[in-house]
């Protein structure tokens, strides 16, 4: 079924009319202005370049060449091909990997370093590639020590320490870790769900309501005593909008029902707004804290004969 996609100069683009005096003047933006900005804040491309994708071509070469190598080369060869192809693999999930933590202020290394991992498969492939070619352990050490050490220069290594995560309870922060990663596996239940539903402008609503829910993602990692708080939020909500999502799919991909589909986006309306609001409420309880916190250390200040300049 085709799908109309939306844009700029599109008809269901936004207008490209000049903008009123009343604009110009500073009026009030409309209530729903602020939400494809935050589809675009929380946007960010595929971390898998055309560079880790290209590390897949060097296996099914190898397989190719192997062929006419006989039973032990052949062997060899397709063993190598499997490392390779493990090492791609693990490339890609490295740097998806490596792209989450650079992009949360508050994050945990990963248990499995990636990327290195990927580095020694290359390099155990490339070992043996060129122990089917020229026998011998030294210069196949030699090539599978140069392959995993350019792997490395390429693609760097992962990341080896957490980040932001000083004064945090480690008890807390892994609460906080499986909520949020439970909160994602709805959200990518809900983008599979709105897929099916074949029609571009709830893909669209759906990716809106992901971002300003992930702002309350990253808003609860910051601060996980912020989780009591929004535990509501990042469970029944969520699991909520994810079965209304199912349901709503399952009906419109079926009848096209214009009703179904109304309701829907005002459902997504609604919870964009509730989880907004949810977020600005946790970003001024933070901002009361340190308020209370500023306050106390400037009173034991004062009473150590510190006198501090407000101005």
């Amino acid at each position: 079924m085709a799908q109309q996609f939306g844009g700029k100069f599109s008809p269901r683009g936004k207008s490209t009319t000049p903008p009123s005096d009343s604009a110009q003047s500073g009026s009030a933006a409309p209530q729903g202005a602020s939400r494809p900005s935050a589809a675009l804040r929380n946007a960010t491309p595929d971390p898998v370049g055309l560079r880790s994708n290209l590390m897949f071509v060097p296996a099914g070469l190898l397989v190719l060449l192997s062929l006419g190598d006989g039973a032990n080369g052949l062997a060899l060869g397709l063993i190598a091909a499997c490392f390779w192809t493990a090492g791609a693999y693990m490339l890609r999930e490295g740097l998806r990997a490596t792209a989450a933590y650079a992009t949360r202020r508050v994050a945990r290394k990963p248990a499995l370093p990636r990327k290195i991992l990927a580095a020694v498969l290359v390099g155990l492939g490339a070992a043996l590639a060129a122990w089917k070619a020229e026998p011998g352990v030294v210069s196949a050490a030699i090539y599978g020590l140069a392959a995993c050490g350019l792997h490395l220069a390429a693609f760097g290594l992962d990341p080896l320490k957490d980040k932001g995560t000083e004064g945090i309870d480690d008890f807390q922060q892994s609460r906080v870790a499986r909520a949020v990663e439970e909160a994602e596996f709805s959200l990518d239940a809900m983008t599979d769900a709105a897929i099916r539903a074949r029609d571009r402008e709830v893909e669209e609503r759906v990716e809106q309501f992901q971002a300003v829910a992930r702002e309350l993602f990253r808003t609860v990692e910051e601060d996980p005593r912020d989780l009591t708080a929004a535990r509501k939020y990042l469970t029944v909500y969520l699991q909520g909008a994810k079965d209304a999502t199912v349901k709503f799919a399952d009906i419109y991909s079926r009848s096209g029902d214009a009703t179904a589909r109304a309701d829907y986006l005002s459902l997504l309306t609604d919870l964009e707004d509730n989880f907004a609001a949810r977020t600005r409420k946790l970003l001024l309880e933070d901002r009361s804290d340190l308020t209370v916190e500023i306050d106390v250390l400037r009173d034991r200040l004062q009473r150590e004969g510190v006198h501090l300049d407000r101005s």
